[in-house]
């Protein structure tokens, strides 16, 4: 099924594409193929092509290069999160593990940028994880005592502190941890694209179709032509499972987002003219929301099982209403015109929180299912299967490989109907917050 992306992503300057694309025009063999260019496949390409400089390295995407999940989502490089099943003491051991693989994934977005000369926004400024609720007390201060434990700088601060900071008092309680960055992320994945090397041969808008392995290679099928690949390096994160790699244990989510046009100097003058600041929610299904540098907010507060190649001009315009009065909640003075975008986005999820890094045979190669840290990890991820696929070793994949594997999930229509069931639960929790 083709992929249509909404044009309308507040983080790509969709004015400045560029206007030729190279698209799969004759059948190929390569050494190497990698599917999907986003923050995986890009690092995995630029990686693979300082380790095998005489190789044929192919990279495909189903529609432009970096547009997919990796220049959607908000822009968090993350150094710790809170709901993803792993923040309790009895799982203590677990988090750490993933918390390590967060702060690789830092040092390794924070090398890129410094070896490429990178502007994406950097702002090491920390990040809330907050809650309308005071009677979330309780659950702040389990997280704070565990990123104690951890070595994490943080500290639990009320709702007057929050107005100071955010410029609404919308938020009676948050844990603000010292670590974790905002960036833009379009910025970011466009100079990945731009950092491919010469023996990288990118083909975008080009859909696989299906593929098969035949003795010691791959073939794989396009919509008017084949590519035959000695290894394969599966990077289509939320469409892993479409292409059947590790189907029972990933799934994907669609999740939609609005960016409001920059506040005039009245508006921001009203909210006390706060910097730039990132707040993630303490329950589940809550509004992600962050002021960027330049005076405009996102919001995210939509989650849900949805066909992830495709959603219209009505859906997203419904999803837009409820990200107004998200906005409303917080910020009451805002007028009705004040969103100036609204997109989709695919995440990958698995049931434990875990990630996907994994050699299924000596020519195949997946990694994926971010769990919305894909930022980071992704980018760790592509280098490091780039390692693995060509036979090296690191220190970085014993450490991948050490972490906690991703559960098994049982097969459709329980699935998706255990998954909704879960959202409709975690919306009712978190209403107040969305």
């Amino acid at each position: 099924m083709e992929i249509i992306n909404d044009t309308s992503c507040g983080w790509i300057d969709y004015n400045n594409r560029k206007s030729k694309l190279k698209t799969l025009n004759k059948n190929l063999k390569c050494d190497y193929l990698i599917v999907g260019a986003g923050l995986t496949g890009l690092s995995a390409a630029r990686k693979l092509s300082e380790i095998e400089k005489n190789k044929n390295i192919v990279l495909v995407d189903a529609q432009r290069a970096g547009e997919g999940a990796s220049s959607r989502n908000s822009g968090y490089l993350v150094d710790t999160t809170l709901n993803d099943g792993f923040t309790s003491e009895r799982n203590l051991k677990n988090y750490k593990k993933k918390v390590q693989l967060y702060n690789l994934g830092i040092k390794t977005v924070k090398k890129f940028i410094k070896d490429y000369q990178v502007d994406c926004d950097w702002n090491e400024c920390g990040k809330y994880f907050a809650s309308s609720k005071l009677k979330d007390e309780r659950k702040a201060n389990e997280f704070s005592n565990i990123l104690t434990k951890l070595n994490y700088k943080n500290n639990i601060l009320y709702q007057n502190e929050l107005k100071a900071k955010l410029g609404t008092n919308f938020y009676k309680i948050a844990v603000y941890t010292n670590g974790g960055i905002l960036l833009n992320p379009a910025k970011l994945i466009l100079s990945m694209i731009k950092a491919l090397p010469e023996n990288v041969k990118l083909y975008e808008n080009t859909l696989m179709l299906n593929w098969k392995k035949f003795n010691n290679s791959i073939d794989c099928s396009f919509k008017n032509f084949n590519i035959k690949t000695k290894k394969i390096i599966f990077c289509t994160n939320g469409f892993l499972s479409q292409l059947g790699i590790k189907k029972r244990y990933n799934f994907p989510l669609t999740l939609t987002a609005s960016m409001t046009r920059r506040l005039n100097d009245e508006e921001f003058e009203a909210i006390g003219r706060p910097k730039e600041w990132g707040v993630l929610p303490i329950r589940p299904m809550g509004a992600t929301i962050r002021m960027t540098k330049d005076r405009k907010i996102l919001i995210r507060n939509t989650a849900e099982l949805k066909n992830p190649s495709f959603m219209n001009g009505l859906d997203l315009n419904k999803r837009a209403l409820l990200h107004y009065f998200g906005l409303k909640k917080r910020f009451p003075s805002f007028p009705k015109n004040i969103i100036k975008s609204t997109w989709s986005g695919v995440v990958c999820r698995s049931g434990n929180g875990s990630q996907i890094f994994e050699k299924i045979d000596d020519n195949i190669f997946v990694a994926g299912c971010y769990n919305g840290s894909g930022i980071g990890v992704g980018t760790l991820f592509g280098e490091q299967i780039a390692f693995m696929s060509s036979n090296q070793f690191s220190e970085e994949i014993s450490i991948i490989k050490d972490k906690k594997k991703p559960s098994w999930l049982p097969p459709q229509p329980f699935l998706n109907m255990g998954i909704n069931l879960r959202l409709f639960y975690e919306r009712i929790i978190a209403n107040s917050d969305i």
